[in-house]
C-alpha cells in the first residue's frame, strides 16, 4: 500500500524539528568540548573573607563568547541575585555586590556563543564578614615591672562569643607612650602588617623583649578572618622599673668604735617605691654582716646591731616593688648587681701598757712606756706619763710626753723636783678609743724612782784674787776663772761652762753670753772683754747623768772715762772768760738725746772739790762751757778745775772724774 503524501507544511515542520534537535546536539557538544569561562578566580581569593560586599571576578575566554551570563546564589544555595546577562564578551565583573549578610556567597558565570547556545556555568565562593570580633583587653603582670621580667609575655583575653563568621585571624597590638593610641590605622580594619599576632584565636601571647622605664601603654584589638577588628580597643598600663633602690648606710663612724654600732639602712625609690604592694613583689631593705644571713626588714628601712671587736664588711641593699635588688645573687637568669658594702670597725679590748723594767744608765731621767694593740693600734695623739711624789693624795703632774710608734717618752727633771720618792702612771688610748693606765714596770714592779737622779756638781768661779767683786778703770779687760767638780771632789774635764755678763741698765746689749770649756782638773780660765759694769756668773748645765750647777754672782765695776780740757791757763779778772771743754766716753752705751750730765768742780790745792756749774753733753758726749773770773780776790791763785761725772740714770758706768786742770787767775 502507497503511503500517503504529507502536505508541505508538514514537511517543514519536520525538517524544523530535526534542526532544533541539531542545535541541541551542536549546544550539547559545545558543552563537552568546554565552551566555558576559563581559570574563574575572586579578587584576593575566594578562600579569603572580604570585610567589604563588593567584589571583582574574573576569568577568561574561549573563542565565540557574544555574551556572558551570571548569578549569585546564597549560602543555602537560593538564588540571591537573579541571572543576568552582559551582552558581550566581557572577563570581568569589577563591582559584583553581595547582600549585606555575612556568609559564603556563591557566583556562577556562564558563557553564550553568537547563536545564542549557553555552555554550562563556572562557580566560585565569594566570602563576605563585617562582623567586628569582640572587646579583647591585655592582660599584663599586675604593679610594676623589673628588669629581670624580660622578655616579656603579654598575654591578651580572647573576645567573647560568638565569633565572626570568618573566625578570629588574630590580634593588633601597640605599646607607646600615649594613654589613648590605637592599634590600626583604620578604624575598621587592620591590615595584616598591622596584625600583630596571626595564630588565631588562641594565639593571644605576644612576647615583649624590652620596655623603657615608666610608664607604657598597650592597646590591643581582634582581628577577624576579614581584617575587621574588633570595635573598640582594649587597653592596660605597664609600668617598668629597671633600677636597684638607692640605698644608704648609717650609724658608724669612719675609724674605730669602741662600742656596739646599731647600724641603719635606708633605701629610696624613684620609680616603683619601696611600698609593699598587694599585686608585687614584697618590697624590703636589708643589712648583711661578714657574708652571713641577712637581716630584712619589709619598706624602707631596717636596722641591725654589730657587736664583736674586729673588721667587718657590711653589705646593705633593698627591693623595690619592682622587684629589683642589687643583693648580688640571680634571678630568673639575671645576675644582680652587687650590694653597696661598707667596713665597720669595732675594737672593745684597751691596749696593754707598762713601764720599761729599768731606767737608761746613760739617761737615768728618761721615763720610758711601752703600748700595744692588736686590733685598732695606738694613738699617737693621747695619751702620756705623769708623775707625783709617793704618798701624795694630789693629782698627777703631766711631763712633756712624745709618742713614737707604740713608745711613749718623757723626761723628768728629777732636778727641780724636791728631793724623795716618785710615783709615776703611763696612759695610753687605742684608735677606738678604749685606754689603759699602769703605774708598774712590765715585771710587775711598781714604777718608782727617788730623786734627785743625776748626780750633784759643784762650780766655783770670780776674780783672781777678788772672787766677789772688782773694780777696773775703763776699757780694761779682766780675767774670770773657776772650777767645776762633781760629788765632793771628782773634777770634771772637758765640759762646757756658760759665761754670762749682766750689764748695768743703759748699756747696748743688756747681756753677753760666752762659753769655755774645763781643762785637765775641771778648771777653765777666760778674760772678760773691756765693757760697761756688769754682774757676772757662770752656770754649768745639766746633762744626762750630772746635774747643773752655777757659781755665785760677781760685780766687776768699770769707772767711767770723762776728759777735760780749759781754752787758757790764765784767766784775767773781769776780762775775756775761759772755755772748759770735753768729752764723755761711752763705749758701749747710747748716749740719749738730752746728753748726760756732766759737773764741773774746783779746788784750791789741799781742799775738797765743789761743783760751780752742772751741764749737759751732745749725743756724741761732747761738752762746752765759758767761765769768767769776776772776784779781785781771784788774782794771784792758783785754781784746779775737774769735770765729774755722776751716777744717773742709764750711766751703766761708776762715776768717775777727769783728771785735774791748773789755771791762774790775775
Amino acid at each position: 500500500m502507497t503511503p500517503p503524501v504529507k502536505p508541505a507544511a508538514a514537511i517543514w515542520a519536520s525538517v524544523i524539528a530535526a534542526l532544533a534537535l541539531l542545535t541541541i546536539a551542536v549546544s550539547t557538544a559545545k558543552a563537552a568540548t568546554g565552551f566555558q569561562p576559563l581559570g574563574l578566580s575572586v579578587d584576593g581569593g575566594e578562600e579569603s573573607w572580604h570585610a567589604e560586599s563588593s567584589f571583582a571576578v574574573r576569568w577568561s575566554n574561549p573563542p565565540s563568547v557574544a555574551a556572558v551570563h551570571y548569578r549569585l546564589l546564597d549560602p543555602s544555595g537560593q538564588v540571591s541575585l537573579a541571572e543576568a546577562r552582559i551582552g558581550w564578551a566581557a572577563t570581568a565583573i569589577q563591582q559584583l555586590p553581595v547582600p549585606q549578610v555575612p556568609g559564603a556567597y556563591i557566583v556562577e558565570v556562564w558563557l553564550e556563543d553568537s547563536t545564542g547556545n549557553e555552555g554550562d556555568p563556572v562557580a566560585a565562593r565569594l566570602r563576605f564578614d563585617d562582623s567586628p570580633p569582640g572587646h579583647v583587653d591585655p592582660l599584663p603582670p599586675g604593679g610594676w615591672i623589673s628588669r629581670t621580667a624580660f622578655p616579656l609575655t603579654l598575654r591578651l583575653s580572647r573576645p567573647a562569643d560568638p565569633q565572626p563568621l570568618s573566625s578570629i585571624r588574630g590580634y593588633a597590638v601597640s605599646i607607646d607612650l600615649a594613654a589613648d593610641g590605637e592599634p590600626c590605622a583604620g578604624a575598621f580594619a587592620c591590615s595584616e602588617g598591622e596584625t600583630d599576632l596571626r595564630a588565631g584565636i588562641e594565639g593571644n601571647s605576644l612576647a615583649i623583649s624590652e620596655l623603657p622605664e615608666g610608664t607604657s601603654y598597650v592597646h590591643a584589638v581582634a582581628v577577624s578572618g576579614s581584617g575587621v577588628r574588633s570595635a573598640v580597643a582594649g587597653g592596660a598600663t605597664v609600668r617598668v622599673d629597671k633600677t636597684d633602690p638607692v640605698t644608704q648606710l648609717s650609724g658608724y663612724p669612719e675609724g674605730w668604735s669602741n662600742r656596739p654600732l646599731t647600724l641603719t639602712a635606708t633605701a629610696t625609690d624613684s620609680g616603683s617605691g619601696m611600698t609593699a604592694t598587694s599585686d608585687g613583689p614584697t618590697s624590703f631593705t636589708a643589712i648583711r654582716v661578714d657574708g652571713g644571713s641577712p637581716t630584712a626588714a619589709a619598706g624602707d628601712t631596717v636596722a641591725t646591731t654589730v657587736i664583736g671587736s674586729g673588721v667587718h664588711k657590711v653589705a646593705y641593699y633593698g627591693r623595690d616593688a619592682a622587684g629589683n635588688v642589687n643583693d648580688g645573687g640571680s634571678s630568673n637568669g639575671w645576675s644582680n648587681r652587687a650590694p653597696a658594702t661598707a667596713v665597720v670597725r669595732i675594737d672593745r679590748d684597751a691596749p696593754t701598757l707598762a713601764f720599761s723594767n729599768a731606767q737608761d744608765p746613760a739617761d737615768p731621767e728618761r721615763i720610758e712606756a711601752r703600748a700595744s694593740d692588736a686590733l685598732s693600734g695606738i694613738d699617737p695623739a693621747r695619751g702620756g706619763i705623769s708623775v707625783r711624789p709617793v704618798g701624795s693624795t694630789g693629782r698627777f703632774e703631766a711631763l712633756p710626753t712624745q709618742a713614737s710608734g707604740t713608745a711613749f717618752v718623757a723626761h723628768w727633771d728629777s732636778e727641780s723636783a724636791p728631793p724623795g720618792e716618785y710615783e709615776f702612771r703611763a696612759m695610753a688610748f687605742d684608735r677606738a678609743g678604749n685606754s689603759a693606765s699602769t703605774s708598774s714596770r712590765s715585771d710587775g714592779a711598781a714604777m718608782r724612782l727617788r730623786g734627785p737622779l743625776k748626780i750633784a756638781t759643784t762650780l766655783s768661779a770670780g776674780f783672781q784674787g777678788t772672787p766677789a767683786s772688782r773694780a777696773v778703770a775703763f776699757g780694761r779687760g779682766v780675767a774670770y776663772s773657776g772650777h767645776l767638780i762633781a760629788g765632793r771632789h771628782t773634777p770634771l774635764a772637758g765640759m762646757p761652762v756658760r759665761i754670762i755678763e749682766r750689764f748695768a741698765a743703759g748699756a747696748e746689749p743688756q747681756e753677753r753670753e760666752s762659753t769655755v770649756w774645763t781643762g785637765a782638773g775641771g778648771a777653765f780660765r777666760t778674760r772678760l772683754a773691756p765693757g760697761p759694769s756688769r754682774e757676772v756668773i757662770a752656770i754649768a748645765p745639766s746633762t744626762p747623768t750630772l746635774q747643773g750647777s752655777h757659781s755665785r754672782i760677781s760685780n766687776l765695776a768699770v769707772r767711767g772715762r770723762v776728759h777735760l780740757g780749759v781754752s787758757s791757763r790764765v784767766a784775767e779778772v773781769s776780762g775775756k772768760p775761759i772755755v772748759f771743754h770735753g768729752k764723755v766716753a761711752s763705749a758701749g752705751t747710747e748716749t740719749p738725746a738730752d746728753g748726760r750730765a756732766v759737773q764741773l768742780q774746783f779746788r784750791l790745792p789741799g781742799l775738797t772739790w765743789s761743783e760751780f756749774r752742772t751741764i749737759r753733753t751732745d749725743q756724741r758726749g761732747r761738752f762746752r762751757y765759758a767761765y769768767r773770773f769776776a772776784d779781785d780776790d781771784s788774782r794771784g791763785v792758783h785754781f784746779q778745775f775737774r769735770a765729774f761725772v755722776p751716777a744717773q740714770a742709764g750711766w751703766p758706768f761708776e762715776p768717775a772724774g777727769s783728771l785735774r786742770v791748773a789755771v791762774l787767775g790775775r
